[in-house]
């Protein structure tokens, strides 16, 4: 795992700026760094840099930018081509210099042009500028494990891993993309393919970008939707045969994903994922123990710790704990812009750096078990989305009663109970399994004048799928996955200059997936079926069955407490004025309401920890980022 960054331009821009950029992301890339630029047609000049944390083949011979043997390519790379070995061999008549992943990316480009990316099964985000055609592309993986922005100045482009380089490249603008803030305030963070600022945009998953001579193209060679439906023609065996190709194919991904020069450990939180994780890799390894590693906290609502410890005992990992206090977690707010370099407010950022924090004193790659909740039907809002459909045609009456004149004269829907508003209000084909009050809406609506891209994703109808569980899982694969999880474990580990793994998010598990009925998947009310019914064969039914528990944030308790001041001060109405992006009034009546702890109803603000912390979160990033 490392950074990168680069630029194809006209402009004048020197070696030392280049560096300066790259030396951004040195937490990215500790062991190495490389800086390079070279002439191209039409007056352009082509920079690359990258920061590298050595994983595969540590001597310099992985050093990037790298050429290829005839100097035709060059290369800079983050991220890891797990069967790069057999590609090599597929390979042999290239004249290998390494014995890194880098070097083969070369050579299959030599071979099969730019859909080599094709044959690659791992994690990626690359930039490969080819002299002959004088093309760069960038490249993303299938399911957007690794960040890649560009910024679209004219007729020139300039890339990186993350926001920061650009911030940084001579003459950015830094123009905030206010379409996209509303969306951000509901949705936490800001998804492919819009960046927070205008002209820049990520790389979306399974995308290639072509840029040549001041032209851009743009095309998937993994489209999700379309996988999807090729994959669903292959149906799978029966549920015993599947659960044994299953756990084949995930034992598979799990050995792959522990080939490093350097020491590999186990995320365990006690969940089912993790669990089954390191179950597999205990396997591989036989008596050698897996290094797991999980976080406690001294509230016992929020505390898995205690199971992920008998889970460790009982595979034999050598497993390391740290029960944190809400003061080491209140401690790393402050350093969420800096690590996070774009708005992002899902508050579990803070346990998951925490956790990376004790994983970086022993090792330098982690396995998770990311992917497992989006692809097997994990997650608790599936329960709501099956139940939501099936009072879907209740929902669709109340609502035309309700907009009747004698009633819509009353205001009779304000007045429904807040879940059946959820599914009164439910009518828009496109955005059927993406539930949410309108309470909420409305409020964000009010924060900015400027209208924007829609809060929700109107993209449901291109799934074909009539299953509303099987819909919003896409659509989580799609959205919330990249968007918010991949990117919160990318930053939370590149914090402390650790790589992250997910087994799960193999291309191989995520395409079976989709060949298993949904009833492999979810049966009864019990979600995960499959991946369970695989953990078992590991790990005692009676240490995993238990509800699920996410990382836990005293968010109003911080907000209303130690925080109040602070946020108190960035909703005042000159400061908001200054600022120019919020409704001053509305904005500071609104934090005002929510910071006012004994009031209490709907509209008193009281329920709304999230705006609040979304507010916050991009407040903290604007201070830190817009004024310097």
């Amino acid at each position: 795992m490392c950074g990168i960054c680069g630029f194809i331009s006209k402009k004048d821009i020197t070696r030392d700026a280049l560096k300066a950029m790259n030396d951004t992301m040195l937490h990215r890339g500790p062991n190495d760094s490389g800086e390079e630029i070279f002439g191209a047609s039409g007056g352009y000049a082509v920079g690359m840099a990258h920061r590298r944390l050595s994983i595969q083949d540590l001597s310099m011979l992985g050093h990037q930018p790298m050429h290829s043997c005839d100097d035709r390519l060059v290369i800079v790379y983050n991220g890891e081509i797990y069967n790069f070995l057999e590609l090599k061999e597929e390979l042999k008549e290239y004249p290998f210099r390494s014995s890194c992943d880098t070097e083969v990316i070369l050579a299959a480009y030599l071979k099969w042009g730019i859909s080599c990316v094709e044959h690659f099964e791992g994690m990626f985000a690359m930039a490969l500028f080819d002299k002959k055609t004088q093309e760069l592309f960038l490249v993303r993986d299938r399911i957007g494990k690794k960040p890649l922005y560009y910024w679209l100045d004219g007729e020139n482009i300039v890339y990186a891993s993350q926001l920061r380089p650009i911030m940084d490249c001579p003459g950015f603008p830094k123009a905030i993309d206010r379409r996209i803030i509303k969306r951000y305030l509901y949705q936490q963070c800001i998804n492919e393919p819009y960046s927070i600022f205008e002209q820049v945009y990520k790389v979306e998953p399974g995308q290639i970008v072509r840029f040549c001579k001041g032209q851009i193209k743009q095309w998937r060679y993994w489209e999700l939707a379309k996988v999807y439906a090729a994959k669903k023609q292959e149906p799978v065996g029966t549920y015993e045969e599947a659960k044994e190709e299953l756990k084949a194919i995930l034992r598979n991904a799990v050995y792959k994903r522990m080939i490093a020069d350097v020491p590999v450990g186990a995320f365990l939180s006690g969940g089912y994922d993790s669990s089954l994780v390191t179950a597999l890799a205990q396997d591989i390894c036989g008596s050698v123990p897996v290094k797991t590693y999980s976080i406690g906290f001294h509230e016992e609502r929020y505390n898995e710790a205690k199971y992920a410890k008998e889970v460790a005992r009982h595979l034999g990992t050598a497993h390391t704990e740290l029960y944190i206090d809400e003061r080491a977690m209140f401690d790393m707010v402050d350093s969420i812009p800096k690590y996070y370099d774009e708005p992002f407010a899902d508050s579990s950022q803070i346990p998951s750096m925490l956790v990376a924090g004790l994983a970086a004193k022993d090792v330098t790659v982690v396995l998770s078990g990311d992917g497992g909740d989006e692809f097997f039907c994990g997650y608790n809002i599936y329960d709501n989305v099956a139940q939501a459909q099936k009072l879907d045609f209740l929902g669709r009456v109340t609502y035309n009663v309700c907009k009747l004149p004698p009633f819509r004269q009353i205001g009779l829907f304000d007045r429904l109970p807040f879940r059946v508003q959820v599914v009164a209000g439910n009518h828009d084909k496109e955005t059927k399994t993406q539930l949410g009050g309108r309470t909420y809406i409305k409020a964000i609506d009010k924060m900015l004048a400027q209208g924007g891209v829609p809060f929700k994703f109107p993209i449901e109808s291109k799934y074909g799928e009539s299953n509303w569980q099987e819909r919003r899982m896409l659509l989580d694969e799609e959205t919330y996955l990249p968007g918010d999880i991949l990117c919160k474990v990318d930053r939370a580990t590149m914090k402390y200059s650790i790589e992250a793994r997910c087994p799960i998010l193999d291309v191989n598990v995520m395409e079976y997936s989709y060949r298993l009925p949904h009833k492999y998947k979810y049966a009864n009310g019990v979600k995960k079926r499959i991946l369970k019914d695989i953990a078992y064969d590991y790990i005692p039914r009676a240490l995993l069955d238990r509800p699920k528990v996410g990382f836990g944030v005293p968010l109003d308790k911080w907000m209303r407490g130690p925080l109040k001041e602070q946020l108190t001060d960035m909703c005042s109405v000159e400061y908001l004025k200054k600022q120019g992006i919020f409704d001053a009034a509305y904005v500071n009546g609104f934090i005002s309401k929510y910071l006012r702890t004994g009031d209490k109803g709907p509209a008193s603000g009281a329920n709304y920890s999230k705006t609040a912390w979304s507010f916050f979160a991009f407040q903290q990033w604007y201070n830190e980022y817009m004024f310097t």
